[in-house]
């Protein structure tokens, strides 16, 4: 009885083993690129990225237009060796609002009153 079993779950063991498919599939290399664009008129929102990945290296660029009226320009790398890199530059000036006169008028909010 016990060698019918041994022999039962070695043959049940031959099946499933020859019936897995391995590791023959085709290697897939990772590949793609994409862009896009956003151009709000009502919110002011204006930014665009481009992205591309072949093998392991990744590379790409986003813009945005920042609340003080400059760029933000990232341009980016990152592969397994050095990782991930970026160097980011501003283009323009910021345009800081003036100030305005307070509605509060001067207050030291109970400091300093000198006594």
């Amino acid at each position: 009885m016990n060698t019918l079993v041994l022999l039962a779950t070695l043959l049940m063991t031959i099946f499933v083993v020859s019936a897995y498919p391995g590791h023959d599939e085709h290697h897939h290399v990772p590949h793609y690129h994409f862009e896009y664009g956003v151009h709000d008129p009502h919110t002011h929102d204006h930014k665009k990225q481009e992205e591309e990945r072949h093998h392991d290296h990744v590379k790409g660029v986003y813009e945005l237009d920042e609340p003080d009226g400059t760029k933000r320009i990232v341009e980016y790398t990152s592969d397994k060796h050095n990782g991930f890199q970026a160097v980011v530059k501003r283009e323009g000036h910021a345009k800081h609002p003036h100030h305005s006169t307070s509605y509060v008028g001067v207050t030291h909010w109970g400091h300093g009153s000198g006594r």
